[in-house]
């Protein structure tokens, strides 16, 4: 039986309300130790009040959070020792060189990651000697990234990590974040880049108005209805009452644009054998079959309604 102390963050039942706002409605969460988990939603959908919970940060109204098995608020001390936190905002001193900042960070660990080696990896090391202040957005993003790693935590508060980088370094930053999973840190993130919260992450939570409205792998998200539809293009203005009597009741079949084709229902190989002997019947090449996977932002805007923006 897996005991709360397990689990790196366990969140059950949290409400946290700002004035007449429920920013968190009855949230409840579970990371799972050596993954990477996602958090998205659209803005104020109470993403980074939930971190924040976690963090210490802020205490929820109601409900419990137990992150490595401890109360972020009483036992917040012990926390700061094993975890690690990436604020949105970098959190650096304005005045402060960017190695300063890291070796002040690292001298607070018993074993700290090398920060030489750490600035490197990150692309930091020609910046070693800068301030903070003069950094570049994403150069400030980065040295938040170091200086929130560099004491080995168990577990890793990343918000919004690669906001302000361009390509290359995103790519730095996602490999370095694959290194902490395979090094079995647990990485709990909110990002508003969809494509990193599918390269990344093992598990994900899309929530809206404080409340959770999906949760599974990327895979399980983007399949689930993907199933259900399959699209072929032949000639246009085809005789579908054959094809619509071969195929079970349920099944919708209908012409969407001149020479594209959809049917809906459970897809199987005896569907797509009855779809490709109807074409034969009527002597025609169906092209560009595919059984549609969905993409993660699909998934996104079916259930919010609107756009992730920063």
């Amino acid at each position: 039986m897996t005991s709360r102390s397990d689990i790196p963050v366990l969140i059950q039942g949290v409400s946290k309300r700002y004035g007449s706002t429920t920013a968190v409605d009855g949230l409840d969460l579970e990371v799972q130790r050596a993954e990477v988990f996602a958090l998205l939603g659209p803005n104020g959908a109470g993403k980074t009040t939930t971190i924040e919970m976690c963090e210490g940060f802020t205490k929820p109204d109601s409900g419990t959070i137990a992150v490595l098995g401890l109360d972020p608020i009483a036992d917040n001390a012990q926390l700061r020792e094993r975890i690690g936190v990436m604020l949105q905002g970098g959190g650096g001193y304005p005045a402060a060189r960017a190695r300063e900042m890291l070796d002040l960070v690292a001298a607070y660990s018993a074993n700290p990651l090398d920060p030489a080696w750490l600035m490197d990896t990150l692309g930091l090391t020609e910046a070693a000697r800068t301030t903070y202040r003069r950094l570049s957005g994403g150069q400030q993003q980065r040295l938040a990234l170091a200086c929130a790693v560099v004491g080995r935590p168990e577990l890793v508060f990343l918000d919004e990590p690669t906001a302000g980088m361009d390509a290359h370094a995103r790519i730095v930053v996602w490999e370095l974040i694959d290194g902490l999973r395979r090094d079995g840190v647990t990485v709990v993130l909110t990002t508003h880049q969809l494509t990193e919260a599918e390269q990344l992450a093992d598990r994900l939570v899309i929530i809206d108005h404080g409340a959770a409205v999906a949760a599974g792998t990327p895979a399980e998200l983007m399949g689930r209805g993907a199933e259900n539809q399959l699209r072929f293009s032949a000639p246009p203005k085809l005789d579908l009452s054959l094809l619509i009597s071969a195929l079970p009741e349920n099944y919708r079949t209908v012409e969407t644009a001149p020479g594209e084709y959809l049917v809906e229902g459970h897809v199987d190989p005896q569907v797509l054998a009855t779809v490709t002997a109807w074409c034969a019947r009527l002597d025609v090449l169906a092209t560009d079959m595919r059984v549609e996977q969905r993409s993660l932002e699909n998934v996104f805007l079916d259930l919010t309604g609107r756009e992730l923006r920063p």
